[in-house]
Formats: structure tokens, C-alpha cells, sequence
């Protein structure tokens, strides 16, 4: 068997994947390890054929480079929005970071281990293979790849059970933006006893309420935005409970009948987003009561439902609820493109043009003092380019942003690659050194480090008035570890979560290779 999996290791990666998600599949008790199995069946696979590793680098470079570039698509916009907001995290993180590695290096002195021994200890606890290659390139001694090896399945395990308590927990975050998939979005017929404008009404003008229906003298239509509300009108109202209720209070009064119930003259319809000319557009610019007499009410992007606000970004594979006349429902369904099939797929220009701009990035030395360097490397590049071309969304005719469906696949795919490629390479130190008196004491600063730099960072977040998912998504992205990230995603539905993970990631890379210098000169 094991002759078997020498010969072919792209074989051997994918039995680790199938294996992986089988294990990740199976709980212990209120944990799941998801993605996470991947790595711990590579240990396993990788002690028993120990002379893979070293053929799996660019199979490893490619699930890192992949995932980490869907992620920084799905974060991009939501990151640059928040940037204000999440400085003050990226402080924190930074900090406690620092305090983490002072923790290293004094431990490493009591229980006697090399600074090179701590080195590695300190980059996989925090699994960040940068700096490992950072610290592989000051020395020659192969004690950080051993110290790597058993820091690193220590720092998953620990952190995705900081990660599991703290989804698990729903605080509220006074100073944090409300999640999109928090939003229960309703729709309730009102009957107008207060004229006034509809720009007047709470909420519409804020982007936090959206009219469709008007029954006026016994016809049903489309209202219009700038017309007055009169009374002995009836109007629908969509959005979230509360402005609802502050409209209608203002208004008038609910009445039982759903004026969407009547589709004679007015009918509504999800749409797919599927024509190459709306992704990247705003709602404000499809202009539909223009082109149509129409308007969109809700957009629902994979398991979100979000109201449509005119500043709201369509993207591929979206799924717009339009009320129209009902004559018009053919031509708007031509204008959306409304096809499953064409979101099925992706645009290969994109992505290749993305990928390969990540990783030119990821390829820029730059110097440090003591004549070393560091690269942003296959994490960081692709990451950073994915977060800037997600929040452009499109450049002339190249959209970057591809269906949700096709992000989460390939996501998931270049996480599962990636771990069994590292599992596998790491799992012969892994299995020579974690039960011997030296292994435990890896371990004891492995748990050190995790810990300090996690409760640290969840303190100074909740302090700060953030939200239990976004300081989940924080924490993640300062141990810098996919599968952490895919464990609090399958866990919350927020896209704060992610957005918490691309403000640290690549920010927690260039801490962290500056740290491993620190921990070697002592």
C-alpha cells in the first residue's frame, strides 16, 4: 500500500481528501473538524509513506492560492466598507501578536529549546508557512520545520475550539455593522390614512424600506418614488420588522389582504442574474422603473436575503425579486438573462487574470535588516488581490466576481488540497517528535501562544463593541488558518465572519515573518 502511494501522490492527495471529509464529517461531541480532517489524515498518511512531502509543494501552493482567493472575492467589498471600523482590530491583533511571541521565547528559555526550535513552534501554532520560510532561510538546522510540524495541528485544534465557543455565542456588537443574513425582511400591506410624500415616509429614504404595490381607486401598479402617498391608498411595504412597524405607524394601519396575492395587472418574479452587463451594477443603475415601470425589492445571494438598496452590488448568480406589469415579465426576464445554467460556470479570463496578478504579488522580495527578505507568498498575494478586485467587482468587460455557487466550490476544494498536501509533508516530524518530552513541551508553547493571542484579540473586540462573528472571523485570520475559517462559516451565516478573517490575514503574515526574526536573535 504504502509503494502504492509513494508512486502516485496525487492519488495519495486525494484518498487524504475523501478520508478528510469523512472524518470532518463525524462530531466529538458539539465539534466538528470539517476541513480540518484533511490535515490530521495527512499526518497519518504522511508517517506511513514519509518521502511524498517533498513532491507536494505545488500542489500545496495551489489549494492555498485558490482558497485564499475565493475568500478575498466573497470579502473584498464588505473589507474596504469596514476598513475604518477594523483598524482599531488590526491594532489589537498586532499587539498581541507581539505579546504571543515574548511568550514564546521566554518559555523556550525555561524549557530549554533553540530559538530555532521556537521559531517553528511559534509559525505553525499560528500556521503561518511564511514564516516558517522565513525562518528556514536564517537557518539550516531543520529545527523550525520539526517545531512547525507539531506546533501547527496544536494551533488548529485549539483555535477552532476558541472559534466553536465564541460562534457559539450571539453578543451584541454596539459599534458593528448588522449582518446581511440577519436581516428578516417582510412584506405587509398598509392602508394610508396619513397623506404625504413617499420620499417622507420612515425609512425609504434611508435605503431601510421599499415600496412595489399601489391599489389606488381599484387598479393595482407599480408606485413611483416620487409620487404622493394618498388617503384610501393601499401600498406594500418590504423591509425589516421594526422599520415596518415606524412606517406603518406613520401611515396608517396593516390590513389582512396581501396586495402581492393579486397578480392581474402586477406580477413579481426572482430573476437570475445571469447577463454579464449587470454584474457589478447597482440597483440605482438598472433603472428599472424607467426601462419597465418595475422595481427590485429583495436580492437573495446564496442562503441571503438582503433588501435591495439602490447602492446594493448585483452580482452573477444573484436572484432579484422584481414587481412589474405583468405584460413586461418577458422582457425583464431577458434583461436579467434568468439562467441557471450560464451562473454555472465561471469566467476562466477572470480568475486566471486574478490568480496570476496574486501571485506575481506574492513573488516581490523585500528586504529586511540582516540581510533577509519575505514574500507576501502564495497566501498573502492572492488574498490581497482578491480583496481589491472583489470590491471593484469589474474592470470594462472583465468581471471578477463569479457566482457564489462556483466560489464556495473551489473554496472548498483548494482548502481541502491544501491541507492534505501540509498534513502529508508534516506528518514524519510530526510523528518523530510529538510524544517525546521535547514534543510536549512544543506543545505546552503551541497552547501558550494560541490561547494568548486569541482571548487577547476577544477581549479587546468585545471591549470595542464588535460582533461575536466578526471577532470569530478576526481570530482566524490572525492564526491565519483556512480551516478555522471554513469551521465559524459552516457554523454562523455571516458574512462578517469573513470580512474579520481578510482584514488580518495577510496583515497577520507580515507580523508574524517579522516576529520570527525577533524570536532567532535571541
Amino acid at each position: 500500500m504504502t509503494e502504492l502511494l509513494s508512486s502516485s501522490p496525487l492519488l495519495t492527495i486525494f484518498i487524504v481528501v475523501a478520508l478528510g471529509a469523512a472524518l470532518g464529517a463525524v462530531p466529538f461531541g458539539p465539534l466538528r473538524l470539517g476541513a480540518a480532517g484533511a490535515l490530521f489524515v495527512g499526518l497519518v498518511i504522511g508517517s506511513l509513506a514519509p518521502d511524498i512531502g517533498a513532491s507536494l509543494g505545488l500542489i500545496q501552493s495551489l489549494g492555498l492560492a485558490l482558497f485564499v482567493y475565493m475568500v478575498g472575492l466573497s470579502a473584498g467589498q464588505t473589507f474596504f466598507a469596514d476598513l475604518k471600523r477594523q483598524a482599531p482590530m488590526m491594532g489589537w491583533a498586532t499587539l498581541f501578536l507581539i505579546v504571543a511571541a515574548g511568550g514564546a521565547i521566554a518559555l523556550g528559555k525555561v524549557m530549554n529549546l533553540s530559538p530555532d526550535m521556537v521559531s517553528g513552534i511559534f509559525s505553525g501554532s499560528l500556521t503561518s508557512t511564511p514564516a516558517l520560510a522565513a525562518a528556514n532561510a536564517v537557518t539550516t538546522s531543520g529545527e523550525p520545520s520539526v517545531g512547525y510540524a507539531i506546533g501547527y495541528p496544536a494551533g488548529v485544534i485549539l483555535a477552532i475550539l476558541v472559534v466553536a465557543w465564541i460562534v457559539g455565542r450571539d453578543w451584541e456588537g454596539k459599534k458593528d455593522t448588522d449582518s446581511l443574513a440577519g436581516e428578516d425582511i417582510e412584506a405587509v400591506s398598509v392602508h394610508v390614512r396619513n397623506p404625504m410624500p413617499v420620499r417622507r415616509v420612515t425609512g425609504f429614504s434611508e435605503q431601510e424600506l421599499r415600496m412595489s404595490y399601489l391599489r389606488r381607486e381599484g387598479r393595482t401598479r407599480v408606485i413611483s418614488p416620487g409620487e404622493e402617498l394618498i388617503e384610501g391608498d393601499e401600498v406594500l411595504f418590504v423591509g425589516s420588522g421594526p422599520v415596518v412597524d415606524a412606517a406603518i405607524e406613520q401611515v396608517g394601519e396593516r390590513i389582512p389582504e396581501h396586495l402581492a396575492n393579486d397578480r392581474a395587472q402586477v406580477d413579481f418574479r426572482h430573476f437570475v442574474v445571469s447577463n454579464d452587463s449587470l454584474a457589478g451594477r447597482t440597483i440605482a443603475e438598472l433603472n428599472l422603473a424607467a426601462r419597465f415601470g418595475g422595481v427590485v425589492t429583495r436580492v437573495n445571494r446564496g442562503d441571503l436575503e438582503m433588501l435591495a438598496r439602490d447602492d446594493l452590488i448585483l452580482e452573477l448568480g444573484d436572484r432579484a425579486l422584481v414587481v412589474v406589469p405583468r405584460e413586461s415579465l418577458s422582457e425583464v426576464s431577458d434583461f436579467f438573462g434568468d439562467s441557471v445554467r450560464n451562473v454555472s460556470t465561471f469566467s476562466a479570463l477572470s480568475v486566471g487574470i486574478g490568480m496570476a496578478l496574486g501571485l506575481l504579488l506574492g513573488m516581490i522580495e523585500i528586504s529586511l535588516p540582516g540581510n533577509s527578505t519575505f514574500s507576501l507568498g502564495a497566501a498573502a498575494g492572492p488574498l490581497i488581490v482578491g480583496m481589491i478586485l472583489g470590491a471593484l467587482h469589474r474592470t470594462g468587460p472583465i468581471i471578477w466576481q463569479i457566482p457564489q455557487a462556483a466560489n464556495l466550490t473551489i473554496r472548498q476544494l483548494g482548502l481541502l488540497i491544501f491541507l492534505a498536501a501540509v498534513g502529508i509533508a508534516a506528518g514524519p516530524a510530526f510523528m518523530d517528535t510529538a510524544f517525546t518530552s521535547q514534543g510536549l513541551s512544543a506543545i505546552v508553547i503551541a497552547a501558550v501562544v494560541v490561547l494568548a493571542s486569541s482571548f487577547g484579540l476577544l477581549v479587546a473586540c468585545r471591549a470595542s463593541g464588535l460582533s461575536s462573528a466578526r471577532t470569530a472571523g478576526a481570530i482566524a485570520g490572525m492564526i491565519g488558518q483556512p480551516a478555522i475559517l471554513s469551521y465559524a462559516t459552516s457554523r454562523k451565516d455571516d458574512e462578517r465572519i469573513e470580512s474579520g478573517y481578510a482584514a488580518l490575514f495577510a496583515l497577520g503574515i507580515l507580523v508574524k515573518i517579522l516576529l520570527v526574526h525577533l524570536i532567532l536573535s535571541f
